[in-house]
């Protein structure tokens, strides 16, 4: 007779439950089994690490600063001030939606699998790709905005020395991916002190060592090259919205979270929220410190010249160094929640190679070929892209819409999906509509000048996905296994 192997315990669970003879299954794995899928991921997360992969993937210290010239080029000091706080409100509804959502239904799929479930096939096979295409986009600006910082360090110069660095960050962070979840995990948490420590060490260092603006510079504005005032703000917002992403990673990583109805919603929501408050305190701080903003704006890298102007070249390349170490978590956690959508769309049958992608590596228990592709499909992103702000666009205005569609289907069928432990009550439709309103108008203003590559990459993605979708996979494209049910059970 097979030996019976001990449940891992669940938290508010007195015993765990045996299923059947010779295997079991906790509360966790029974809730998956019920949503179609067998346990095959390592179940090995709490809840602090669903908020450290997520709080690590929005990292203030890899968007607040790679694109701090941007936004200081778009709309000044105000630009400072006033949008990311505007932003962090905002983005606060989409987390809050997005919560709901991963709490009725907690898969590694996550988006794609509620698009499925409340509007069918073809939106969450537009939901998934979306995502898919959002997250090779934004894996692709944190790791080549990373390598862009260490050229800058290293004094090379030229276009394809970044690309080089990118290509060697893309390849460890690869392979760490591919020796499984809890290496990553235990990175991830060193990763959310480093980015709380860091914000703290440079918003102190600042504070106590640099020569400040007073405290109406922060109403100066400035616009870009060509652009109005309001234009140019508008477009600004970019720097937030961009940081503002990849808080689903929670939700990705739901098959390997314990007690994932509620760790995964409070992943995301209080990732948002906390890099909201650190994130101001760090730009404030920054900006503060500008000694004159037309040289600033003028430097190739705004950050690195605020700095080592406000602090010196040792001690402001130093505080440079540390949030180039929050650089490398975020990258790393990025392809973590980007391997996983992969993982869990090919699972169903919805990519090319489907069968390898859904592997997992039997030693690791990692989704091993989906990480590798994740890192390559970056990089050739970053090979695409020779402005650093359209690949960021592309991201932003991807994710963005892989947010709207499962928030939208929500919003028109709620009754279709169980509410989980985590749930908005009745604020949840005004809370839906905000979001969905803050999304359109993300997506909108993230394709014009001067990201109109971004835009008309968006546009042929989006062709090319509804060409594959009506000649070839609408009639082959099952979807997950609970999109035909009427209730998800969880």
């Amino acid at each position: 007779m097979p030996e019976r192997r001990r449940c891992d315990r669940v938290a508010g669970e007195p015993e765990a439950r045996r299923l059947r003879p010779g295997a079991c299954l906790d509360r966790d794995a029974e809730q998956l089994e019920k949503l179609g899928y067998a346990q095959q991921l390592l179940r090995d997360l709490g809840g602090f690490q669903s908020f450290a992969l997520s709080f690590s993937i929005i990292s203030v210290l890899t968007g607040a600063i790679t694109l701090y010239g941007y936004g200081l080029k778009s709309g000044g000091p105000l630009l400072m001030l006033v949008g990311w706080p505007l932003v962090t409100l905002l983005t606060l509804t989409v987390a809050m939606s997005l919560a709901e959502l991963a709490s009725a239904a907690p898969t590694a799929g996550a988006l794609y699998h509620w698009s499925s479930h409340l509007g069918g096939r073809g939106a969450g096979f537009a939901t998934a790709w979306l995502n898919t295409i959002g997250q090779f986009a934004i894996t692709a600006g944190i790791d080549y905005g990373l390598a862009e910082f260490l050229a800058a360090m290293l004094g090379w110069t030229g276009r394809p020395r970044t690309l080089l660095l990118c290509a060697a960050l893309l390849a460890l962070h690869g392979a760490l991916n591919h020796l499984g979840v809890r290496l990553v995990a235990r990175l991830n948490d060193l990763s959310a002190w480093v980015h709380i420590g860091g914000v703290a060490v440079l918003v102190g260092a600042l504070g106590a060592l640099a020569p400040h603006q007073p405290a109406q510079f922060l109403l100066v504005s400035h616009a870009a090259d060509g652009h109005g005032l309001h234009y140019s703000f508008a477009i600004g917002l970019l720097l937030a919205c961009w940081t503002f992403t990849g808080y689903d990673a929670s939700a990705h990583v739901s098959e390997e979270t314990r007690d994932p109805s509620r760790n995964a919603p409070w992943g995301m929501v209080l990732s948002v929220a906390v890099s909201g408050v650190a994130g101001y305190a760090l730009l404030l701080a920054v900006t503060m410190s500008i000694g004159d903003l037309g040289a600033a704006v003028a430097a190739d890298n705004p950050f690195i010249f605020v700095l080592t102007s406000a602090l010196g070249a040792r001690l402001g390349n130093a505080l440079v160094c540390v949030a180039m170490a929050a650089m490398w978590f975020c990258g790393l956690a990025s392809v973590t929640s980007n391997s996983r959508m992969l993982f869990a769309f090919a699972r169903d049958g919805g990519l090319p190679f489907s069968r390898r992608l859904a592997s997992v590596s039997p030693r690791f228990r990692s989704p091993h070929v989906a990480v590798w592709t994740s890192a390559a499909a970056a990089l050739a992103v970053a090979l695409w892209a020779d402005a650093y702000s359209a690949m960021v666009a592309l991201s932003t205005i991807a994710l963005y819409a892989s947010y709207g569609l499962p928030i939208f289907f929500r919003l028109r069928a709620r009754q279709r999906l169980a509410p989980g432990p985590w749930s908005l009550g009745a604020f949840s439709p005004l809370v839906n509509l905000i979001a969905l309103g803050w999304i359109a108008v993300a997506s909108a203003l993230f394709v014009l000048p001067p990201n109109q590559l971004a835009g008309w990459t968006f546009a042929g993605c989006l062709a090319a996905l509804l060409l594959y979708w009506r000649l070839q996979m609408r009639a082959r494209f099952k979807g997950p296994p609970f999109s035909s049910q009427s209730s998800t059970g969880a």
